[in-house]
C-alpha cells in the first residue's frame, strides 16, 4: 500500500463518526414529528402505532451509539478527542431516550386531553432538535463554525422557553385541575418533555466545547 492510500484510509475512518451522527440526529428528528403527530392524534389505536414507530427509531440509535463505540475502540486516529465522541454520541442518546420516554407517558397514562403546554413543549423540541442537527452538521468540515455557534445559542435560548412553559404549565395544572391522579400524570408528562430540550443543550454544551478546541 502506498503512503497517499495509507493516509486516505486512515481519513476515511476518521470521518466514519460524522456518519453515526448525523443518522443519529436525523432519526431524532424523525422521532419529534411523530411525537407531536402522536399528541395530536384522537385516535388511541393510531397513537399506540404512532408511539411504536418512535420506539423504531429509538432502537435504531441504541445501535448506531454502540457502533460509535465500538469504533472508538477501533480506531486511534478520531476527528476529535475520544472523551468528546463519547460525551455527544451519550447527549444525542439521551434526547432520543427521553422522546421515546415521553410518547410512553402518553399511552401509558392514558390521558385523553393534552393540555396546550404540552403541545407547546413539543413545537419547541422540534426546533431544538433541527438547530442540534444544524451543529452536528457543521461539525463535518468546521468551515462556518458562526453557523454552529448560532444553532447552539438558539438551543440554550430554546431550553429557557422550555422551563418557562414547563413552571407556567405546572402552574395552570394545579390551578385547574381538580383530579390528583390527572396532576401527577400530567406533571410526570411535562417533565420528561422539558429535560428532553435539557439534553438538546447538554448536546450542544458538547459541541461548543469541540469548536472551540479544534477551530
Amino acid at each position: 500500500m502506498s503512503f497517499s492510500n495509507f493516509l486516505h484510509s486512515f481519513s476515511a475512518k476518521n470521518k466514519v463518526f460524522y456518519g453515526f451522527f448525523e443518522q443519529i440526529v436525523e432519526n431524532i428528528i424523525s422521532m419529534n414529528k411523530l411525537f407531536i403527530e402522536a399528541i395530536c392524534c384522537n385516535d388511541i389505536s393510531n397513537r399506540k402505532e404512532i408511539v411504536k414507530k418512535i420506539k423504531d427509531f429509538e432502537h435504531q440509535n441504541d445501535d448506531l451509539t454502540h457502533e460509535v463505540f465500538i469504533q472508538l475502540g477501533k480506531n486511534f486516529i478520531t476527528p476529535f478527542d475520544r472523551e468528546d465522541i463519547h460525551a455527544l454520541a451519550s447527549a444525542l442518546d439521551d434526547i432520543a431516550d427521553y422522546i421515546d420516554g415521553s410518547s410512553k407517558k402518553i399511552i401509558l397514562y392514558n390521558l385523553p386531553v393534552l393540555d396546550n403546554d404540552i403541545h407547546k413543549l413539543a413545537a419547541i423540541n422540534d426546533e431544538a432538535a433541527v438547530e442540534v442537527k444544524k451543529a452536528v452538521y457543521g461539525l463535518r468540515d468546521m468551515k462556518n463554525i458562526d453557523k454552529i455557534k448560532e444553532a447552539c445559542i438558539r438551543i440554550n435560548g430554546l431550553e429557557n422557553r422550555a422551563d418557562d412553559v414547563f413552571e407556567l404549565g405546572i402552574a395552570a395544572l394545579f390551578d385547574n385541575e381538580k383530579d390528583a391522579i390527572t396532576i401527577i400524570k400530567k406533571r410526570d408528562l411535562l417533565q420528561s418533555m422539558e429535560i428532553v430540550t435539557d439534553k438538546c443543550e447538554d448536546a450542544a454544551d458538547v459541541i461548543e466545547s469541540i469548536i472551540i478546541k479544534y477551530a
